[in-house]
């Protein structure tokens, strides 16, 4: 699975993207979110709150508590503003 990352995650990670395999528990996007703070020190300083964090399943937006099912790209970013 590929996980995207935008914006201020972005840089906060260094990494645009990553490949994952994802274990058995991770179900849900929150699942994944705490499983990325869980493995990774940056990741955890980066998402320290985590209700700031939107989530696309193959560029559908979607709540934490959205399975992640047979999604192929997770994209995470922070709240979008529009102009």
């Amino acid at each position: 699975m590929k996980i995207r990352y935008f914006a201020w995650l972005r840089e906060r990670l260094n990494r645009g993207e990553e490949d994952v395999d994802l274990p058995a528990e991770v179900v849900t996007v929150g699942d994944l979110i705490q499983w990325l703070r869980d493995r990774d020190e940056a990741a955890d300083l980066a998402m320290q709150k985590p209700q700031l964090i939107n989530a696309a399943l193959d560029t559908e937006i979607v709540p934490h508590t959205a399975p992640i099912g047979n999604a192929k790209v997770i994209a995470l970013f922070p709240p979008m503003t529009g102009g």
